[in-house]
């Protein structure tokens, strides 16, 4: 294994190097060795000879050292106010949890369903799933549901009902994030780069515009796939709901407050930072000050909301490789690589749009069954981006349906935290994920690209 990851690691800066020396001649300097860094790391953040978020350093040392990129032009990337915003959410959904506010939401939803048939409590289980994974991660969303899905298991009747409901669960955490732009990191990927590209910002409701019919029409399809071999009907033993705690409501309204204002920023006639005169606050000032709030706001048992202690834990390579996927996309922009490969693109971006974006949704989707997705978004929104430009068409067409397959890797357990969780319950075999997610993958696609190809 050793010798392994030695071969590994050395074939980055090989794999570097050798694109660079092909590169230089026909293209210039700065290009070839943007090319070779970012194949570089792209190599590493796939085969992890060192932890993905060590290799996202790699841009944030080689950039500036071979002039691609400036100091301030790389500390800008990696303080980005998307990765403060990242930043902001993880830490919420920290407080949310140590609360169990979440919980809470969720027993109520799937006790709305009901409990008087299987296909109704995967129904539940699935949609309260989505719901809070728009919100807070689809990893603590898993865990959150996944003692609560085998206590129901335990007394079940139905010796059916594991697979569908861990896999729905794990599968509703995962596309529940594509409807708001905080649910997944792909998404701010995709509000970076877009913003980079065209000078634009895309409005916290815009998105929702797109993400939410996506969730509203995937997860029930989703369900209905899962459970079409469920036909049990009679009760099933769910957890009380009980009352809520003090904690639990002030965390709840104190993060539905953050999500109003979110969603209300620029949006409608230039939401309330136009009405109130702060045109330049953003989601991360929003969701930072949340925080503050957190922590000044009594528990009621004589604590606060929200310690250090919890907030620490929150995972900080992910912000690394945040602001690394950033950088790339700037020493894009800053060499010509991007213009080189929107004119390389070009071509193929003259096929008929919906193909075009099918294809797309395929490659994002089976790339992301072995990758990191906001790795993969992070190199290949650039690319759709330029592409986009160069054809003479909207970049968005092509780069919101990038982002949101990269939510919908539903066949391995290492394509997302959600897969892992319930494969490690070893509640079914592998082929069971493999032959449910592929069915899933390929459903996905062709929703994605429908809808996206029609709303936008």
């Amino acid at each position: 294994m050793p010798y392994r990851r030695t071969l590994l690691a050395l074939l980055g800066p090989v794999a570097g190097l050798s694109i660079y020396l092909w590169l230089n001649t026909s293209l210039g300097d700065e290009i070839a060795i943007t090319a070779g860094i970012t194949l570089w790391t792209a190599i590493w953040w796939v085969f992890e000879p060192i932890p993905i978020p060590a290799t996202s350093l790699l841009p944030l040392a080689l950039f500036p050292t071979f002039g691609i990129l400036n100091a301030n032009q790389v500390g800008a990337a990696y303080g980005s106010p998307l990765v403060l915003l990242l930043m902001g959410g993880f830490i919420l959904s920290t407080a949310m949890e140590r609360s169990g506010a979440h919980r809470r939401v969720a027993l109520t939803m799937v006790n709305l369903f009901g409990g008087n048939s299987s296909r109704r409590l995967v129904f539940g289980f699935m949609a309260a799933a989505a719901l809070l994974s728009m919100w807070i991660s689809n990893t603590a969303t898993t865990l959150m549901l996944l003692p609560v899905a085998l206590a129901v298991l335990e007394k079940a009747p139905d010796k059916r009902l594991a697979v569908p409901l861990l896999l729905g669960i794990a599968y509703a955490s995962s596309i529940g994030g594509i409807g708001t732009p905080i649910g997944t990191p792909p998404n701010l990927v995709f509000r970076e780069v877009y913003a980079s590209a065209t000078g634009n910002e895309i409005g916290f409701l815009t998105w929702m515009s797109w993400g939410v019919p996506i969730v509203a029409i995937f997860v029930p399809i989703c369900a209905l796939w899962l459970t079409r071999g469920l036909n049990f009907k009679g009760s099933f033993s769910l957890p009380p709901v009980g009352l809520w705690q003090i904690a639990e409501r002030r965390v709840f309204i104190i993060f539905s407050i953050t999500a109003v204002a979110w969603i209300t920023r620029s949006q409608p006639f230039g939401g309330w930072s136009d009405l109130m005169g702060v045109p330049s606050v953003n989601d991360a000032s929003i969701a930072l000050l949340a925080v503050v709030v957190m922590f000044l706001v009594p528990d009621g048992k004589g604590e606060r909301l929200l310690n250090w202690e919890a907030a620490e834990k929150i995972p900080w390579g992910m912000l690394i490789l945040f602001g690394g996927g950033i950088t790339i996309a700037k020493a894009f922009v800053e060499s010509g690589l991007s213009q080189e490969l929107g004119a390389f693109l070009t071509e193929q971006a003259t096929l008929d749009t919906f193909f075009l974006v099918l294809a797309i949704c395929l490659t994002i989707t089976f790339m992301t069954e072995i990758t990191s997705n906001t790795a993969t978004t992070t190199l290949m929104l650039p690319i759709l981006a330029a592409a986009a430009l160069a054809a003479e068409i909207p970049p968005e067409v092509l780069m919101v349906p990038a982002a949101m397959s990269a939510s919908c890797a539903f066949m391995l357990p290492v394509a997302t935290a959600p897969n892992t969780i319930m494969f490690s319950t070893g509640a079914f075999p592998i082929k069971i994920m493999v032959r449910e997610g592929l069915a899933l993958n390929l459903i996905g696609a062709l929703i994605i690209s429908a809808l996206t190809t029609w709303l936008l």
